[in-house]
């Protein structure tokens, strides 16, 4: 893949979560949530400061993230789904 987010922006591949309860219900489809965690596919370069100077991103590629339930733009890329958002969205990164 060859696309790489401008400024402080993130392109994220969501992370499926399980597909059954603790009980052993199968959750359908259209009753699951979204899951609110990710990988981090390719980051933007860093905002720029107001002299001029580049901030540094704080997450790289192969982070795994949280963020925000609503956050982020969902984009097609060579047909798979991701997402793109503002370093700002990302609520934490997993050990």
């Amino acid at each position: 893949m060859l696309f790489t987010p401008l400024h402080d922006r993130v392109l994220v591949r969501r992370i499926e979560g399980d597909e059954k309860t603790t009980g052993g219900l199968i959750i359908p489809d259209n009753a699951k949530e979204k899951p609110q965690e990710g990988e981090v596919v390719s980051v933007g370069a860093g905002a720029k400061d107001e002299a001029g100077a580049r901030i540094a991103m704080d997450v790289k590629a192969g982070d795994k993230i949280l963020f925000g339930k609503w956050s982020g733009s969902e984009m097609k890329i060579d047909g798979e789904e991701l997402l793109i958002m503002k370093e700002s969205d990302i609520l934490g990164i997993m050990a």
